[in-house]
């Protein structure tokens, strides 16, 4: 198990990391989560233990969710089973912000599309029938029909 400091300097690494790919500055980051910049600047150092409170300002700061700080910080156990698709967007620091932004809209759109539907029984297609299902889709897409 991790000892406190360890943690601390884990979690202010991966603040630091977050705000660069945000490409926010620290003063921008701090004004944005309502703390002073000294104080950021010691968290992120691994020199301070910000409370759950503090967490929530920065993760919202951040755009990422405030559970992924809590686990960081020791203050949540990671879940195991559950999956959060839009955190793990959010922390991905290959795309922009506004990607991960479309890419949260389509998911979310299609789980409201999808609400209340069942899944539906998997049946084995022989490959030539799938492709022929496939282009046929298409074709209807393409043509409005």
């Amino acid at each position: 198990m991790q000892g406190l400091e360890d943690r601390m300097r884990d979690l202010g690494e991966f603040i630091r990391e977050q705000r660069r790919v945000a490409r926010l500055s620290l003063r921008k980051l701090s004004e944005q989560a309502g703390i002073s910049n000294p104080y950021l600047s010691q968290i992120e150092r691994g020199l301070r233990k910000p409370s759950a409170e503090i967490l929530q300002q920065i993760a919202k700061a951040l755009r990422i969710s405030a559970e992924t700080l809590y686990v960081r910080a020791g203050i949540l156990e990671e879940r195991e089973g559950e999956h959060d698709l839009v955190g793990e967007i959010l922390r991905d620091p290959t795309i922009t912000e506004a990607q991960k932004q479309a890419l949260i809209q389509v998911y979310l759109s299609f789980q409201h599309e999808n609400e209340g539907l069942q899944s539906p029984d998997i049946v084995d297609v022989p490959a030539d029938d799938a492709v022929a299902v496939a282009v046929e889709g298409e074709e209807s897409a393409s043509t409005g029909s």
